[in-house]
């Protein structure tokens, strides 16, 4: 198992949290047709957040959960901070923790 595999569920953990508390956890799904995009980060059709919820996630848990190669690296931080630059102050920890997820998947620090 990779040294990052835990330090990764715990971001991950912190991740649903905050976008528990920030309000911005869904209870229904996105469509089927929506969840199947292609799209990086699913743009144009998702919500970041439900890209998150819905997308990321899952795949992030399925990989930790099978011991699966790790992403060689990750930029969900630089995505979030376009998607919510007008509530920086509102979503910081949330940022945090995706940054904190680039950083461990990039192997830095």
């Amino acid at each position: 198992m990779d040294a990052r595999v835990p330090a990764l569920a715990e971001q991950l953990l912190l991740i649903e949290r905050e976008l528990r508390v920030l309000g911005l956890w869904a209870r229904v799904p996105p469509s089927d047709e929506a969840l199947s995009s292609g799209q990086p980060f699913g743009v144009g059709v998702l919500a970041f957040e439900e890209w998150l919820q819905w997308v990321f996630l899952p795949r992030m848990k399925l990989i930790l959960e099978s011991d699966a190669d790790l992403p060689a690296s990750s930029g969900i931080r630089p995505m979030a901070e376009v998607v919510y630059r007008e509530r920086f102050a509102e979503v910081g920890r949330l940022l945090e923790s995706l940054g904190e997820f680039d950083r461990l998947i990039s192997g830095v620090g």
